[in-house]
C-alpha cells in the first residue's frame, strides 16, 4: 500500500520520533502529566531542575509517592542549586521575583530533610556547573524526560518544555540524560555542603 503524502508528513521518523510533546510554557504542561510520570517511574526518577520545589506543590501526594518509589527500588535523586552559590544570586537579581531561586531551593530542602528517607539522593550542582544547571533542567522518569531550556529573565514555569520519549541510542532523551548525568557526577551531597 503506498501511503498518501499527507499521511508520511505527519509521521515521526528518526530522532524526531522522541518528542511526545512540547509546550510554549513549563506550567501549560498538565499536571496530570507529571502525576503520570511519577507515578509511572520505576527504575529512575531523577530530578534535575534547579530548584524542584513545584513537585511538592503540583504532584499529589508527592512526599507518600517517594517513599513508596525508594521502598520498591526505584532509584530517586534531587540534583538542586547552591542556594548560597553566586550563580543563585545572579539568577535572583535576573528574575527579581518575590519567591527568590535560594528560596525555593530551601522549600525543597525543607521538604526532602521532613522526608528522611534512606536511599533518596540529593547533590547541589557544583559551584563551575551551576550556570549550565541554572539554565537547564531535565527531570527523568525512566525512559521519560521533561527539559526546560530556560529563557533570559523568565522563572522556569514560563519557560518552554519538551516531553521526550526514549527511541534509541544517541536521540535528543540519551543527549539531556548526559547532560544531566555530567551534573551530578561532579556534584556535592546535600549533606557534605549544608553540614
Amino acid at each position: 500500500m503506498v501511503w498518501p503524502q499527507a499521511v508520511k508528513d505527519r509521521i515521526k521518523t528518526g530522532n524526531d520520533r522522541e518528542l511526545v510533546h512540547s509546550y510554549p510554557y513549563r506550567s501549560a504542561c498538565p499536571s496530570t502529566v507529571w502525576a503520570e510520570l511519577v507515578e509511572g517511574a520505576e527504575e529512575e526518577l531523577f530530578l534535575a531542575g534547579y530548584t524542584n520545589y513545584f513537585f511538592f506543590t503540583q504532584v499529589p501526594a508527592f512526599p507518600e509517592t517517594l517513599r513508596r518509589k525508594v521502598k520498591s527500588g526505584c532509584r530517586v535523586r534531587f540534583l538542586l542549586g547552591d542556594p548560597g552559590g553566586e550563580v543563585t544570586r545572579q539568577r535572583e537579581a535576573v528574575e527579581d521575583v518575590a519567591l527568590s531561586v535560594s528560596t525555593r531551593i530551601r522549600i525543597t530542602l525543607e521538604h526532602l530533610d521532613r522526608l528522611a528517607v534512606e536511599g533518596l539522593e540529593a547533590r547541589f550542582s557544583a559551584a563551575l556547573d551551576a550556570i549550565n544547571h541554572v539554565s537547564l533542567s531535565v527531570f527523568r522518569f525512566d525512559h521519560d524526560a521533561l527539559v526546560t531550556p530556560h529563557l533570559a529573565r523568565l522563572v522556569g514555569h514560563d519557560s518552554p518544555l519538551m516531553h521526550l520519549r526514549r527511541h534509541g541510542d544517541g536521540g535528543m532523551f540519551d543527549r539531556f540524560a548526559e547532560h544531566a548525568e555530567e551534573l551530578w557526577s561532579r556534584g556535592v551531597p546535600v549533606g557534605e555542603r549544608r553540614a
